[in-house]
């Protein structure tokens, strides 16, 4: 019997057996005992142990990931820890630092018999690495690949272009035209997607795209701030600026300020992400929200999938973005933005 099995008979949902097979506290005393009852009756246990030693898995599921500290990669972990925890089952978080190296050395080690599989955040490796994995029987799962994932490759991934089109779209709705983007680094799938929604939506407006206004970064503050600076001292300066994510988007704010210029009355600033900082920054950041726990939560289900070696599996998952309108956008002021 799995933990789906006794959902069913018991009329409620895998969470709930979770919590009631496991003593939380957060399940009403009748639900508990039904559960329970059920559980006995059909034998189930939810000891990772007793488990392990009829399927042979560990209830173990490797996490690799760049860094742990910002909110974009703590969302994702929090939420995929959450999941796990709904069957049953744990985390073990292993950071790479972005080191294409030390991923390998860290998958190597999940593989062979620590884990039952993995969830790769923003892994380092190829396409042909990772087919590698699958060769030797390890299921894994990509969320925010670095590149455009092949058809065969599992992944989760936010809709990068549609959201730039929102982020955009809203900009030239206010009257904006000279929009500026800061980038990503090059080759990042996110970088291109964004791009192309940034190109599109200045197209779809009849807004011939000024190259001097696209300035490369590095999805860090400081590089938001120093690209923002330059974008500042040309001659016919931006009216608002889309930072491809909200560390660099708040570089833009720092930037505005300490050009002696006002956001949004002089320049208006939108990010992409929706991390917790975007609605603490004064102004709150207007910006694209990334849904980074049902990433999280997505890439679960799906490595559950191939770990069961369901048919008909959805090996690409892509999930829409919003629009978060704060402070930091306004109508076009087109007398401000004059030298």
């Amino acid at each position: 019997m799995t933990i789906r099995d006794i959902a069913e008979l018991a009329g409620v949902s895998i969470a709930t057996v979770s919590r009631a097979v496991n003593g939380r506290g957060d399940v009403s005393d009748e639900t508990r005992t039904l559960v329970q009852r059920i559980a006995r009756e059909h034998g189930y246990t939810a000891s990772r142990d007793a488990r392990g030693l009829s399927t042979g898995r560990t209830g173990l599921i490797g996490v690799t990931l760049p860094v742990i500290h910002p909110t974009y990669f703590s969302a994702i972990t929090a939420s995929i820890a959450e999941a796990l925890d709904v069957h049953d089952m744990r985390i073990v978080l292993c950071p790479t630092l972005h080191q294409h190296d030390r991923e390998i050395s860290l998958i190597q080690r999940l593989m062979h018999g620590t884990t039952d599989g993995a969830i790769l955040v923003l892994p380092e490796e190829s396409a042909s690495e990772l087919r590698a994995l699958e060769r030797q029987g390890y299921r894994y799962v990509v969320v925010d690949p670095g590149e455009r994932p092949a058809g065969d490759i599992p992944a989760v991934i936010a809709a990068h272009a549609a959201g730039a089109e929102q982020a955009v779209g809203h900009l030239l709705q206010l009257g904006h035209r000279r929009i500026a983007a800061i980038t990503g680094p090059p080759g990042r799938m996110a970088t291109g997607e964004r791009l192309r929604g940034y190109r599109a939506a200045l197209a779809c407006a009849g807004v011939a795209p000024d190259p001097r206004l696209v300035a490369e970064s590095n999805f860090k503050v400081q590089g938001g701030f120093d690209a923002a600076t330059r974008l500042l001292r040309l001659p016919d300066r931006p009216s608002a600026i889309f930072a491809f994510n909200d560390d660099m988007a708040i570089g833009a704010l720092r930037a505005v300020h300490a050009c002696g210029l006002r956001v949004p009355g002089d320049v208006s600033v939108v990010g992409f992400d929706d991390a917790n900082e975007a609605q603490f920054v004064t102004p709150g950041l207007t910006t694209v929200r990334q849904p980074l726990a049902e990433m999280g939560r997505t890439a679960v289900d799906l490595l559950l999938q191939l770990l069961e070696d369901e048919t008909d599996v959805t090996l690409h998952v892509e999930l829409a973005t919003s629009l978060v309108v704060r402070e930091s956008t306004t109508r076009c002021n087109v007398a401000s933005t004059s030298t």
